[in-house]
């Protein structure tokens, strides 16, 4: 067992703090040599390896941080360091953009039209 602060180097908060449990993450163009290795594999710690192969499907915070079994603080500093090296991509989930950029309309009339229906 290894103890999360070890994980973390002993970091305990991310240096960003705009992650909640449902910004959805996407590992970015993963350069890889002739053994299908990624070229940083090296140079990253298992968990951050396996963040990236988990997030080649776009996976959110909470899923990330259950599939490696750590809790969501610890996950939050991984996801913000490869997040920093250019490696992963970090989003809001789609709902969330589009309701910070205004409503659709075109839904909101059809849920209006759809409720007078009633």
């Amino acid at each position: 067992m290894v103890r999360p602060y070890t994980i973390t180097r002993g970091r305990t908060a991310p240096e960003r703090d705009d992650f909640s449990l449902i910004t959805v993450l996407t590992t970015t163009q993963d350069p890889r040599d002739e053994h299908g290795m990624p070229l940083l594999a090296g140079r990253l710690q298992p968990e951050h390896r396996h963040i990236l192969e988990r997030c080649r499907r776009p996976a959110a915070v909470a899923e990330v941080s259950a599939d490696l079994d750590l809790p969501v603080s610890v996950t939050k500093i991984l996801l913000a360091d490869l997040v920093s090296q250019g490696l992963l991509l970090a989003r809001a989930p789609l709902s969330v953009a589009r309701a910070s950029g205004g409503a659709d309309m075109g839904l909101l009339t059809a849920v209006r039209d759809g409720l007078r229906r009633l």
